[in-house]
């Protein structure tokens, strides 16, 4: 069983930086593609932006293209999300999930495992 905890989010005014962690319990995690996805409330989760198993390849959003970064850390079993610039229509809860094999980075259906959430909230 993989366990991902989320942690970083909280209350910021638009325009401030925020940066998610993900930290995963398993030595596998180096193998595995991670991604982060949004939802806000009644809206369907939606997919933020990825990192291959070696961090070269990277995916993102347009909505967060030029502002989030992703990159993760091997060795520390844990995965980021640098959120700059954010906006008000950047609330929601945050989740990043793991990924063992095919599939698209996009689709939530593609991730294995995912963690429970962190809220970020965006005022104007």
């Amino acid at each position: 069983q993989v366990q991902l905890v989320e942690s970083g989010g909280g209350l910021v005014q638009a325009g401030d930086s925020l940066r998610l962690s993900c930290a995963a319990s398993v030595r596998t995690f180096s193998n595995d593609g991670m991604g982060w996805f949004r939802q806000a409330p009644g809206k369907e989760r939606e997919f933020v932006a990825a990192i291959s198993w070696n961090g070269i390849n990277t995916y993102y959003a347009d909505s967060v293209k030029g502002r989030f970064t992703i990159s993760r850390d091997n060795a520390k079993n844990t995965v980021y999300l640098q959120m700059n610039s954010l906006k008000p229509e950047d609330t929601a809860v945050y989740y990043c999930a793991a990924k063992h094999v095919g599939g698209s980075y996009y689709y939530t259906r593609a991730y294995d495992y995912w963690g429970q959430g962190t809220q970020v909230a965006v005022s104007s």
